[in-house]
């Protein structure tokens, strides 16, 4: 069971954990002990997350989202199992928590009228600039 806030949990059937051995300095425990995890969460087949939370987190997840629609996290930064397992269910529960946040709606506003003169004024300027770049005539 993954506690995501107080009102979400996500349920065991969800999140699927494989262990493999881990990549990287460690001596004699790297080539003995599976410490690195890939955590699998279900996200598609999710009941506890709506539609519009499955399209959010679709697109903050990228790469780690599946074909399956599955999210796959690898953590592999420590030499402890206990403590890789840990960063990865943390991972996870970060990402539905951002997902859960619904973007605030975009209000257009009326530029200023104080904008519109500067920006007027800037860019007459510019035109000026650009048209005294002709030829020099050689008349003297």
């Amino acid at each position: 069971m993954l506690r995501i806030n107080d009102t979400l949990v996500i349920a065991d059937w969800e999140l699927s954990e494989n262990f493999s051995r881990s990549s990287g300095p460690g001596g004699q425990n790297v080539n003995k002990v599976e410490t690195a995890v890939e955590l699998r969460f279900e996200a598609e087949r999710s009941p506890h997350l709506g539609p519009a939370v499955k399209a959010r987190l679709k697109r903050i997840a990228g790469r780690r989202w599946t074909s399956e629609g599955a999210i796959v996290i690898h953590a592999e930064e420590t030499r402890s199992q206990a403590r890789n397992r840990e960063m990865a269910r943390e991972r996870l529960a970060e990402m539905i928590r951002e997902a859960l946040v619904a973007p605030k709606r975009r209000v257009a506003t009326k530029p200023t009228w104080g904008s519109t003169k500067r920006r007027l004024a800037a860019k007459a300027v510019r035109g000026e600039v650009k048209a005294m770049r002709g030829k020099v005539d050689g008349e003297e």
